[in-house]
């Protein structure tokens, strides 16, 4: 019996262990075309956390959107684009100030990628002590990178004061960053930058804009349904709501 106790303990142990080490830091994930979604985690109150990014595969190079939240994982990125794809990154943007998305600038700066920023964001991120872009933006731009076409915007204040939104008017794809939530999301997550009473506004400003997307790129949560922007709005309406009583 004393054996087959040890022996049961010994089989869970490994479960444990393999299950440590099965778990990824990296994933890369197929959106469709030349686009791709890359997932690193972190923790945030003791939990671990997915933090979404993306990137895109031009005739020019690489261009990414935001960097890995896991500091452990910049190169690795960079490694495994050029093993997928036998391209260099050549661009990389954060959408706003937090580390989720600017850790890896300076990083990739010293790689010689180009880095960018609002010029509202390198302002809250040296206020903040967070890492910096090269190349700031003064107001929307649309960006040509060898096949592709690409808009940022600003839709006003929301989960940050400075976060942006990426679209791709071809292919309907918008990178909502962590201003849109997961229709799985009970809340609009962290709140302690944000604007509560701008969040649905700014929010409306973004569906009016981009109408029909088929694809809607969410920062922690999975991008797979198209109701993430009608659920974030829903549920900022509701904190506006909470808000003004």
């Amino acid at each position: 019996m004393r054996t087959i106790i040890l022996t049961i303990v010994f089989i869970f142990s490994l479960a444990n262990i393999f299950g440590q080490v099965i778990n990824p830091k990296l994933t890369i994930s197929h959106l469709t075309g030349d686009f791709y979604i890359y997932t690193t985690y972190n923790t945030y109150e003791g939990n671990q956390i997915p933090a979404n990014g993306m990137y895109l595969v031009t005739n020019n190079g690489v261009v990414m959107f935001d960097t890995p939240w896991d500091t452990t994982q910049f190169q690795p990125l960079l490694d495994s684009i050029q093993l997928k794809h036998n391209k260099t990154v050549v661009m990389c943007f954060a959408t706003h100030w937090h580390s989720d998305r600017t850790e890896g600038l300076e990083y990739y700066k010293q790689q010689g990628i180009k880095t960018y920023t609002t010029v509202l964001t390198d302002e809250l991120s040296k206020k903040n002590n967070k890492k910096r872009a090269e190349i700031l933006m003064t107001k929307d731009t649309v960006f040509n990178v060898g096949q592709y076409f690409f808009e940022t915007y600003y839709p006003g204040q929301g989960h940050t004061t400075d976060n942006i939104v990426i679209w791709f008017k071809k292919e309907k794809i918008l990178y909502g960053g962590c201003l849109i939530k997961g229709v799985d999301n009970d809340d609009l997550g962290y709140l302690g930058d944000a604007n509560v009473t701008a969040y649905a506004s700014t929010l409306k400003k973004v569906q009016k804009k981009y109408r029909n997307p088929k694809f809607i790129i969410i920062s922690h949560s999975d991008w797979n349904n198209i109701n993430s922007l009608k659920h974030s709005l829903m549920m900022a309406k509701e904190l506006k709501k909470k808000n003004s009583r």
